[in-house]
């Protein structure tokens, strides 16, 4: 394709949804704002795919330059900050912090939650050396000064996808899409409440249950939720549909990608299921998982998307395209919804830089969305809402200590997703 596969999320509204990611890591003290904006300004070097602008070339199509003005290292701000805006040096990546917290603003169109880990690994890292002036022994973050790897930068094209057509096909038994939830959180000023709470769990705790349990981490989590909102929606609702993201870099060849690279994996639980075992459970939902995940099931997914951005580039005019894109994706509001979405980033080595970190906090747009991240022995799980209320995270809880799983949360606290600001005609 002529443009950058990183360019083709910028074409999306953000009229209704954010299309950023917010990383929130707690240290254990005080930020130092000079030396955060010294180590993200070091750090950053060893990322120039993260050092760009937005810009429209002639025939109308976003293009991504090199941006060499400094990554803004800013306060907390009671008003949100615009990516790509002059405050952050139209920059789609912007840094702020606020106590004991350092807040990783970063454009959804460079990188999905696991293509920013290690830029966030890097940053902290980079931190912690210049703060506490030694150099933290941390073998698998990567370094300033360090080559990019093979892979870093590549980009999937139609034709690295699979040629045989799909082992099966996954089909909808339309699970209840909470409709009444997403127009609260998007048009009533008494409801709209865009928030998150973060649950931690000791690694051992989780692994521990997963083993006697045939699960793994995003099958559990993925039948806490389901089990969760089996105790508050409605009866006359027959299905619960969950919803994974799945990273397949490794099938195509380019593991290491940074690129928002994720195929979508469904599981469809039928009230009357909710009340198997947890060990039957963890079997069915894996079992799903792992046919979902086969290469010729990705590839289908990502052949219409693809064949709908090489159409795109022969449209002439940046309204025109973007008109055209928003009609013909197939995902989004033209897309299969689940009730719920929650996605594993995966395991985290942060070697002698844990000692200094307390949490890792993933925040994205969305309702009923969570994001689980396992940090040496701990495990994160954020959980996203649009709406005032209590009662699924309440749930949650309730889940949890039914199966006796220790946890401690917190919050809720406002998302603060930052938009873009970018060229729209």
């Amino acid at each position: 394709m002529k443009y950058s596969i990183n360019t083709y999320r910028l074409y999306d509204s953000e009229s209704r949804f954010s299309f950023s990611i917010r990383t929130k890591v707690t240290m254990k003290d005080t930020v130092d704002g000079d030396t955060l904006r010294r180590s993200v300004n070091t750090a950053i070097q060893r990322y120039p795919y993260y050092r760009v602008k937005v810009s429209v070339d002639s025939d109308g199509g976003y293009i991504l330059p090199e941006n060499t003005a400094p990554i803004a290292v800013l306060p907390v701000a009671r008003k949100t900050r615009m990516l790509g805006s002059k405050e952050v040096n139209e920059h789609l990546f912007f840094v702020e912090y606020e106590g004991k917290d350092i807040y990783f603003n970063i454009s959804h169109s460079l990188c999905g939650g696991k293509g920013a880990l290690p830029l966030v690994m890097t940053n902290i890292w980079q931190y912690v050396k210049d703060r506490y002036h030694f150099e933290p022994n941390s073998p698998a973050i990567r370094k300033p000064g360090e080559p990019l790897l093979e892979d870093e930068t590549a980009e999937l094209t139609l034709d690295m996808l699979a040629k045989e057509p799909p082992i099966a096909k996954s089909v909808s038994k339309h699970p209840v899409i909470l409709l009444s939830d997403y127009l609260n959180g998007l048009y009533n000023p008494l409801m709209r409440n865009p928030n998150y709470t973060l649950f931690s769990f000791q690694q051992k705790d989780v692994v521990d249950f997963i083993k006697a349990n045939d699960s793994s981490v995003v099958s559990f989590f993925l039948i806490v939720m389901a089990k969760a909102l089996d105790k508050v929606l409605p009866a006359k609702h027959k299905v619960i549909g969950g919803e994974t993201a799945h990273f397949p870099g490794a099938d195509f060849g380019i593991p290491n990608t940074h690129c928002d690279l994720l195929s979508h994996v469904y599981l469809d639980y039928e009230r009357a299921q909710l009340s198997s075992d947890m060990e039957r459970l963890g079997t069915m939902t894996r079992g799903q998982i792992i046919w979902q995940t086969d290469p010729t099931v990705s590839s289908e997914q990502f052949r219409s998307l693809y064949e709908a951005y090489d159409k795109t580039e022969q449209i002439s005019g940046l309204a025109e395209k973007r008109k055209f894109l928003r009609k013909n994706k197939t995902n989004g509001e033209n897309g299969r919804h689940g009730t719920y979405i929650l996605n594993y980033t995966g395991q985290m080595q942060w070697g002698e830089v844990a000692d200094y970190v307390d949490s890792y906090c993933i925040i994205v747009e969305g309702h009923l969305l969570g994001e689980v991240t396992s940090m040496e022995n701990q495990i994160f799980l954020s959980v996203m809402q649009l709406i005032k209320t209590d009662k699924y995270t309440n749930a949650i809880r309730t889940v949890l200590d039914e199966l006796r799983i220790p946890y401690k949360v917190e919050g809720p606290f406002p998302k603060h997703l930052s938009r873009h600001s970018i060229p729209v005609r």
